[in-house]
């Protein structure tokens, strides 16, 4: 009877339903409309990015290049979570199909690993930028561009595959499983199996040391060169330029490495999955937000773009 109850998952495939965040209509309305409203905004912000820097030939750098691959990516980020996220806190609880709870946590982990990645593949250019500006040209070559892009998204697919095949490897015992989250992450679902998880979480967390660790590391060592670069400058318009090109990142990177160490590297002891899921809205909504935001208002190349394009427009409007 325990053998027949602990391997459920072979005769009957269990469902999955995510924890509301409020039973009061009110609330869900407000953050519903609060919800829709940041995911709108991020297509919007991002969308724009990804046609000024196809459209400006004066953006067709390696530095906006990565920074309109980082923008597809957070389209694709958000738009894997929200519109099921939407759809669960106004309409009733529908239940998530395995596959479809693996679908959406495979491609959650794609598109947030190739973020990580290309983070970081942004401060070398920046380092190289700053630190090698006379063979910055030489270098960043286009070829080594794309394969830098397409090297972050082929190791976060092969992460990705990895822990979402280790995860729905694991027997589930009963057939409606709850979610405390708002969507199909790795540990969430690892801790609804009825089997020891101390491996599959000590996968997760070397996973989570490669994915977040390593990258961060890198993010450091190319600052500290940046940084040591920019001391040596004698013009200090030199040192405000190159400052300005690197706090937008920074800011970005700190957010992004900040609020994913809180919930993927901290000490189960200490951590809860309330909280989790609290830090897991930021750097779901907060990062892609952000992106569009500090690259446009605080970049002077993706500004004059757009007031050409408006000017442009306004002066070949007949009206």
């Amino acid at each position: 009877m325990v053998a027949e109850n602990y391997f459920f998952n072979n005769s009957d495939t269990p469902e999955f339903v995510f924890r509301v965040f409020t039973n009061v209509p009110e609330f869900q309305a407000l953050l519903f409309t609060l919800f829709l409203l940041l995911y709108l905004m991020i297509i919007c912000g991002n969308t724009i990015i990804i046609w000024v820097v196809c459209t400006h030939s004066s953006l067709r750098t390696p530095m906006y290049f990565f920074l309109g691959s980082l923008s597809l990516v957070e389209i694709c980020y958000i738009t894997d979570v929200v519109p099921l996220m939407l759809s669960n806190i106004l309409g009733a609880q529908k239940p998530l199909s395995l596959a479809g709870c693996g679908t959406q946590m495979f491609f959650f982990s794609v598109f947030g690993c190739t973020d990580c990645f290309l983070l970081a593949v942004m401060a070398y250019d920046r380092y190289v930028a700053i630190s090698h500006p006379l063979h910055y040209s030489l270098i960043m070559t286009q070829n080594l561009c794309v394969k830098m892009v397409l090297g972050s998204l082929g190791l976060a697919l092969l992460f990705s595959l990895q822990l979402t095949a280790f995860t729905f490897t694991l027997p589930f015992c009963r057939h409606r499983l709850e979610i405390n989250h708002f969507l199909c992450d790795v540990a969430p679902i690892m801790r609804l199996a009825c089997a020891d998880i101390h491996l599959s979480q000590a996968v997760l967390y070397v996973v989570s040391i490669l994915v977040l660790t390593v990258p961060f590391l890198l993010i450091c060592i190319s600052y500290v060169f940046i940084a040591c670069t920019i001391l040596r400058m004698q013009s200090a318009e030199g040192r405000q330029r190159a400052f300005s090109t690197c706090s937008s990142h920074l800011t970005v990177v700190l957010l992004q490495y900040g609020c994913c160490s809180l919930v993927y590297l901290r000490p189960r002891s200490i951590s809860s999955d309330d909280e989790d899921r609290q830090i897991a809205l930021v750097y779901t909504f907060g990062t892609p937000l952000l992106n569009p935001l500090i690259y446009t208002l605080r970049n002077k190349d993706v500004k004059g773009a757009l007031k050409n394009s408006v000017f442009h427009k306004t002066a070949s409007d007949p009206n």
